[in-house]
């Protein structure tokens, strides 16, 4: 009797219809269709300048990002700087300094006169290929991109020869008053200072010393700028804070950002502010 149960229940389970079995299967194996979001691709397609006033938008300095396409590699910073006053190009080829003329008409730009100091480098390929460019320099246009500009010098045909970069560290040029360090107001109207884009100089006042330094300017890496070998005037006062602050604040700094056209402030490796400053004249 028993055997006869068994049997029953396995022809039961044998009769057991192929469609409910494909239900079943269709159901745990069934694939579903996912809709995944797409990333946003940014626009790196560099846009157009349009220059109307040549002398605003092009006085300054250009360092050199790429010859004919490839990156440059230079010993020193690569560099020229647009003296619109004069008509005078200045700079460095990367190891010698170099200056001469230039004259500009609508579109079109030309290098004359251009010479250089006899420094001997160790490899001048890139310098001397840098010189003999400019020489063969007619038109131009300014691109931007990611906030950037970008100076494309061309051939007669259109062709672009070298491309330069402007670090935009001339907006720091002038007499600054101190607003802030780090997030602290400054009482002391008269802490100042005097930076220098183009001598690559501070001179300051602190309320109570005058401080001195250099600027150091890392092509690599945009809006960089760093202040180095600070030094003061040794008196002392009943409350130099504010001067402890300023000076570790300077040392701290890495990069400047405008917030305006009367302020910028600088900005330590983690993109923190430590130094907030406001345009100023200098008493008489």
């Amino acid at each position: 009797m028993k055997k006869l149960t068994i049997i029953t229940l396995i022809a039961a389970l044998l009769l057991i219809p192929d469609t409910a079995m494909a239900r079943k299967k269709k159901k745990k194996y069934e694939k579903s269709e996912v809709q995944i979001e797409q990333p946003q691709v940014l626009d790196e397609t560099p846009q157009p300048v349009v220059i109307t006033r040549p002398a605003q938008q092009l006085y300054g300095e250009w360092d050199f990002e790429s010859l004919r396409k490839k990156p440059i590699s230079t010993r020193e910073r690569a560099y020229i700087y647009l003296d619109f006053k004069n008509h005078k190009v200045y700079g460095n080829n990367g190891c010698n300094s170099l200056n001469g003329k230039f004259q500009l008409s609508g579109s079109n730009i030309t290098f004359q006169d251009m010479i250089t100091t006899d420094q001997s480098c160790h490899n001048a390929t890139s310098e001397r290929t840098i010189m003999k460019t400019l020489s063969e320099v007619r038109t131009y246009n300014v691109t931007e991109l990611y906030g950037m500009e970008y100076l494309n010098l061309m051939n007669n045909k259109g062709v672009v020869l070298m491309t330069l970069k402007r670090q935009n560290l001339d907006m720091l040029g002038g007499v600054w008053l101190v607003k802030e360090i780090e997030n602290e107001l400054v009482l002391d109207k008269n802490m100042r200072l005097v930076i220098d884009p183009v001598m690559q100089t501070l001179h300051g006042q602190t309320g109570c010393n005058i401080i001195n330094g250099i600027i150091t300017i890392d092509t690599e890496k945009d809006f960089a700028i760093q202040f180095e070998d600070l030094s003061s005037t040794e008196h002392r006062c009943d409350d130099m804070t504010a001067e402890t602050g300023l000076l570790l604040a300077l040392e701290r700094g890495e990069y400047c950002k405008r917030i305006n056209d009367n302020e910028v402030a600088l900005l330590d490796g983690r993109g923190t502010i430590v130094l907030r400053l406001t345009r100023t004249t200098l008493s008489r």
